[in-house]
């Protein structure tokens, strides 16, 4: 038993490894796209692309409709987390820098760790306190290494805010729906709900498509498969079979590969301030992802595969 627990936890860890790339290549791409795709009109367009692909999968699969315990938390996570957020960090990016963006953003990980302990009753462990600390301390540096220097404006604030709340709240309410339903359930539920709940931006999308360059096109198409239907699933997978607490945490890793990846595609050379932020990150993440040290002679702890 304790052998398949090790080996679903490996799996998770993967999932979530996943995630956090494909996560963090989406910022490459948003850049490209967002070039000649407004806010409202580039998620709409990454929404519709992710619910096609997904919806494409649960067929083939066969896996079906959820159970109806799921919707609530299918639901909300849907307006929320894919409507609500990738409109507002879209729209947020327009008015404030990179760096005021990293910084308030990252606020999410710290709410989804104090509400999953409140609502969810998973309390607050030390080593994930510590983690949370030293990410979040990685991603300011980040976000200060960043930073152009210039005044950002009130509402770009107060939407990365709003992106931050609503992400948080999201995966808070998905915990318990993937006690009800799968994964891929859980996100094609999610990607079709706010990809309808973003259809007010279709006339924007129509127009804007039909002037933007094939670079641009194939840059939103990417974020719909991959940062979307595939980082999400694989996040969903990871979440069934972690805390919300950890997950959020483990997303600290996102702004050091985005430094990284920066570095590669777009010769943004990293500042040495930007190096030691992601090593910040990355050391957080690996704080509370590591296994707390049991005595030798002490009894194997007994716990059972997530169902």
């Amino acid at each position: 038993m304790e052998q398949g627990v090790r080996s679903d936890d490996r799996k998770a860890v993967v999932a979530a490894a996943v995630t956090v790339v494909l996560w963090a290549s989406a910022f490459v791409f948003i850049r490209a796209a967002g070039e000649d795709f407004s806010p409202g009109a580039l998620a709409l367009g990454r929404l519709l692309t992710g619910a096609i692909a997904l919806v494409a999968i649960l067929i083939v699969t066969g896996e079906g409709l959820p159970a109806r315990a799921a919707w609530r938390g299918i639901l909300i996570s849907g307006v929320l987390w894919f409507g609500v957020y990738m409109v507002a960090l879209n729209w947020g990016e327009q008015y404030v820098d990179a760096g005021t963006a990293a910084m308030v953003i990252n606020i999410g990980p710290v709410l989804i760790a104090v509400l999953s302990g409140l609502v969810l009753g998973e309390g607050f462990p030390a080593r994930l306190m510590v983690g949370i600390a030293v990410a979040f301390a990685g991603a300011i540096v980040v976000g200060l290494s960043n930073s152009g220097g210039g005044r950002s404006a009130v509402l770009g604030v107060i939407l990365c805010l709003t992106a931050a709340a609503t992400w948080a709240i999201s995966v808070v309410a998905q915990k318990p729906a993937l006690a009800h339903a799968s994964a891929l359930q859980v996100t094609t539920g999610g990607c079709v709900i706010g990809a309808i709940a973003c259809l007010p931006f279709t006339g924007q999308l129509v127009r804007e498509a039909a002037d933007a360059p094939v670079s641009s096109t194939l840059s939103l198409v990417y974020l719909g498969v991959f940062p979307t239907a595939l980082a999400f699933t694989t996040w969903a997978y990871a979440l069934a079979r972690t805390t919300a607490g950890k997950m959020g945490v483990t997303t600290y890793a996102v702004p050091a590969l985005v430094v990284l990846m920066a570095w590669i595609a777009l010769d943004e050379v990293p500042a040495p301030l930007a190096v030691v932020g992601g090593l910040l990150c990355l050391s957080g993440v690996a704080i509370t992802r590591a296994r707390p040290r049991r005595p030798k002679d002490a009894a194997p702890e007994q716990v059972s595969t997530p169902a």
